[in-house]
């Protein structure tokens, strides 16, 4: 039921040009006969785990891999076409992809392992602002970033929705903040981690969801709430370990 009402709602909203932030461009899906192999290792990995854990929450059919080899080709060659050349020594920018796509595994398994609607969906959501945030290789190397942004290699989640976070952890837990801080670490860094990964590891599935749908549904700056969430609710952990 969520999935077909994410999937109505970005429809609808792709269709209003006053909702559109980007451009949605032409692109056609190849041939669905994929071949696992023009992926990277990092990449078939992360398909081996996807559908693991899709098989494991009933979500997934037998030979879903070859599906979502489907997704994860079709959107790297749509990407591409929005993306620009970078003569770059850092290894993040020379690579055809950030990461592996957990945004786009997770609406794979959403949609119950079809191919075309994950696909028709994520063309759709990429017109919308808020796929900037939630879907990372949306922005990668992008032409619809200044140059000086793409060369730093630093994901603009990173200096906005981190840079807020650590603002309002601040004001809201400035316990949890000192603790942070004391030890080293930036709260930031955390968060950029659960943002990659759409919460995949740290959160159950149905709250994986959610946090999708909320953002969504409610706009970008929901992906921060959902941060200080999770920091609020492990806050006597955190503590405990600053003292430990």
């Amino acid at each position: 039921v969520l999935a077909e009402l994410i999937e109505k709602f970005v429809s609808h909203l792709s269709e209003r040009r006053l909702d559109c932030y980007f451009s949605p461009g032409n692109y056609k899906a190849m041939n669905a006969d994929v071949k696992k192999e023009s992926l990277s290792s990092v990449q078939q990995l992360g398909v081996e785990m996807t559908v693991r854990y899709g098989k494991y929450l009933n979500l997934l059919k037998e030979h879903a891999e070859n599906g979502l080899c489907f997704v994860l080709l079709n959107c790297e060659k749509f990407l591409k076409e929005q993306q620009r050349t970078v003569v770059s020594s850092l290894c993040c920018l020379q690579e055809p992809c950030a990461a592996y796509d957990w945004f786009a595994s997770s609406v794979f398994l959403m949609m119950s392992g079809n191919q075309e609607k994950t696909l028709t969906f994520l063309q759709q959501f990429s017109s919308l602002l808020v796929s900037a945030f939630l879907w990372l290789p949306r922005l990668h190397v992008s032409v619809h970033l200044p140059v000086t942004t793409v060369e730093s290699g630093i994901h603009p989640v990173y200096f906005c929705s981190a840079h807020y976070i650590e603002m309002l952890l601040k004001a809201e837990l400035p316990l949890v903040f000192s603790a942070f801080h004391m030890s080293g670490f930036s709260p930031s860094q955390i968060c950029l981690q659960w943002i990659t990964q759409c919460f995949w590891n740290y959160m159950d599935w149905s709250e994986i969801c959610h946090y999708i749908a909320i953002c969504i549904f409610l706009g970008p700056d929901y992906q921060i709430y959902m941060c200080i969430s999770v920091f609020r609710h492990l806050q006597q952990d955190i503590l405990q370990h600053k003292e430990a």
